[in-house]
């Protein structure tokens, strides 16, 4: 099994880049940049609940067959639970605006994606690496969840803000105001990102770096490519509004 965790990090590492660069010329689409041509579609809630299933599901697998479990490797499992659980079985329903098309092919890379970041990720933290009573006082693990628990609740409140402000607009899109809308376009892609740089450096492992770089290279095209889009859209968009971090891009 080592072999194969092996092959599919070094596939992350590599499809990262490939994707940083490509959704700088397709845009994913979903959400604001769907359209036609992309096959057979179903409903976005049911394929966000789908397509994100696979990352829950091998992480509890992982860590219920590992052979060695502490209450470190448990606090990694609720850690990744507490987002995946959520995205999975809460947000996919609770997504602001309407209940739009989603391609099934995009949902079925995403699908695909996920377990193979799950094998890796699950397979590395509970049965490749072992981490001793002490790793919770060491200083990977205590930035790391900080940083995790910082990006969270970005991540969450973004989007909490982001479905009130399409309940009162559930027809069309409108210019995010307040709170980190008023800094950034994307606050909650700028949160998952540091949700996962925590991870990373929690677990300290290379396969949360290769999740952390994808998620980058996922996220970031998207943000620019959604800031683009609103300023575009709304001729009164805020001039000095950044994409994804504050003050910077």
């Amino acid at each position: 099994m080592t072999d194969i965790y092996n092959f599919f990090l070094v596939f992350v590492f590599a499809f990262s880049i490939i994707v940083f660069v490509l959704l700088f010329f397709i845009s994913a689409p979903y959400g604001k940049f769907l359209r036609k041509g992309w096959g057979p579609v179903i409903k976005s809630k049911w394929a966000w609940m789908i397509m994100e299933m696979p990352s829950p599901i091998l992480m509890i697998a992982f860590y219920i067959t590992s052979s060695e479990k502490s209450y470190i490797t448990f606090i990694f499992l609720i850690i990744w639970l507490s987002h995946y659980i959520h995205r999975t079985f809460i947000y996919s329903f609770l997504q602001s605006g309407k209940n739009k098309d989603y391609p099934v092919a995009v949902s079925g890379m995403a699908f695909i994606f996920n377990c193979i970041n799950g094998f890796i990720n699950g397979y590395e933290v509970f049965h490749l690496t072992g981490y001793g009573a002490s790793w919770i006082i060491s200083l990977p693990f205590i930035c790391g969840i900080i940083l995790f628990i910082t990006g969270f609740i970005i991540n969450k409140t973004a989007d909490e803000k982001l479905r009130h402000m399409r309940r009162n607009s559930p027809e069309d899109y409108v210019v995010p105001r307040g709170w980190l809308f008023d800094y950034v376009s994307c606050p909650h892609y700028f949160g998952e990102i540091i949700e996962w740089l925590g991870w990373a450096v929690m677990t300290w492992s290379l396969s949360g770096l290769a999740f952390f770089l994808f998620t980058v290279a996922n996220l970031f095209p998207r943000a620019i490519k959604s800031h683009i889009w609103y300023r575009e859209k709304f001729a009164d968009y805020p001039v000095k509004r950044k994409a994804i971090v504050p003050f910077v891009i």
